[in-house]
């Protein structure tokens, strides 16, 4: 299952949340063996979006983004989707 979370960023924000989100992707990579990849819309600098890939146990998975996501005070949203 992949896993794309997208949510505006107040760009003053941006050095004060980066560390969080640091931390969310060394989580989920200690316990899920993923490397997340953070992005931010090109032709949008408040745009940014979380993307997880191969994620085998997605029950686990959105307990861990409910959790650790609640810490950044971000309203987030989570699409998920498989193979075609």
């Amino acid at each position: 299952m992949n896993y794309y979370v997208y949510y505006k960023l107040d760009p003053a924000r941006l050095a004060e949340l980066r560390p969080a989100i640091e931390a969310l992707f060394k989580a989920v990579e200690r316990e899920f063996g993923v490397c997340g990849r953070w992005m931010r819309r090109r032709d949008d600098p408040a745009t940014y979006m979380e993307v997880y890939e191969g994620i085998a146990d997605a029950e686990a998975f959105d307990a861990m983004l409910d959790r650790e996501g609640a810490k950044l005070g971000l309203p987030r949203k989570v699409e998920r989707f498989v193979s075609a």
